[in-house]
């Protein structure tokens, strides 16, 4: 009983944060680049005094899931997306340097290139401003390359060339803001053989039906769990009517 309660509370718990996850996933399956959380149980012994029979469950992010979403055409010159294996560098919220596959870029009105979420697209030399323009392109390399505002396209110069990255996904962590970093802290190196295709951008790549399939799951676990704790209880009440035979 005391092992039975144990497993049914914590596991309980865990389900519903793996319930969170998964909800996350499903409610960015539509979000440009995204990359789904991994989530995996394991049963661990109660440390400290007590009986060696009580274990609870945990639920843990194990990384995310780096298989590459649906390339979908747009035919938008900013619209970008990296082919294969890499990311696109850009400058997060806290200042550190972060990685993403989202390509919906944008020149915002200072000049500067923009994810669509609105972070600094970074270059070889920190972020990007793009001077005043009547055309702007992206080569495959992520050079960024203007017809200056009022000239001719004779005039067609490269100003800058997006910061292009091919970490290991072991060597990321997905933070609290979606964004994806070293784990060590350090920026990852330029990699001049990853590539980006223009007028296209990537899908995430939640598989929706799985998603809906495992919530299902989730919830028929959690109802099972709550069930097994309302056991343990009941077996609980008719021991004690027991000793009180006695």
């Amino acid at each position: 009983m005391d092992r039975m309660l144990y497993v049914a509370m914590t596991g309980a718990r865990e389900t519903l944060r793996a319930q969170t996850a998964n909800n996350h996933n499903l409610a960015n399956a539509s979000t440009t680049g995204f990359r789904a959380d991994l989530q995996a149980f394991q049963a661990r012994h109660v440390a400290g005094d007590g009986y060696h029979s009580r274990v609870y469950a945990t639920v843990g992010n194990t990384g995310f899931d780096a298989t590459q979403g649906t390339l979908i055409p747009t035919g938008r010159d900013l619209d970008v997306a990296v082919q294969g294996a890499g990311y696109l560098a850009v400058l997060g919220l806290d200042g550190r340097e972060a990685y993403s596959r989202a390509g919906d870029l944008h020149v915002d009105p200072n000049g500067q290139l923009m994810t669509g979420t609105g972070l600094q697209v970074l270059g070889d030399g920190g972020p990007i401003a793009v001077p005043p323009y009547s055309s702007l392109k992206l080569g495959d390399d992520g050079t960024v390359s203007i017809v200056p505002l009022g000239q001719g396209p004779e005039t067609r110069a490269d100003i800058a060339r997006i910061k292009l990255v091919r970490p290991l996904d072991t060597d990321l962590e997905k933070g609290v803001d979606g964004m994806l970093r070293m784990k060590d802290g350090s920026d990852a190196p330029v990699d001049a053989t990853v590539r980006i295709a223009s007028g296209v951008l990537e899908s995430s790549n939640v598989n929706v039906a799985d998603a809906l399939v495992n919530m299902i799951e989730l919830q028929r676990r959690f109802d099972m769990q709550v069930r097994a704790m309302k056991s343990a209880e009941d077996n609980g009440a008719a021991s004690a009517r027991l000793l009180s035979l006695r």
